[in-house]
């Protein structure tokens, strides 16, 4: 897969120190990440491929990681 997800406009990743999270605010709706979801959503960077992003994680979650942008991607947060 030659994907290379980005956030979509309008979308940011930020940490919240009040929370001790990191959240991802997109219009109309802030969305708080889990570390796993954190660190996928910050390798949406558009320079990395989805098999890159994959490889960064322990191979028994290679499917999770897949389905979580697969998501993330339908919820219209990466493009």
């Amino acid at each position: 897969m030659t994907w290379r997800p980005s956030l979509s406009p309008g979308a940011l990743l930020r940490h919240c120190p009040v929370r001790q999270a990191d959240l991802l605010i997109v219009p109309e709706r802030i969305v708080v990440l889990n570390a796993e979801a954190a660190a996928i959503v910050g390798l949406c960077d558009g320079h990395n491929t989805v098999e890159e992003i994959v490889a960064r994680f322990p191979r028994e979650v290679f499917a999770d990681v897949t389905e979580f942008l697969r998501d993330v991607r339908a919820q219209g947060w990466i493009r």
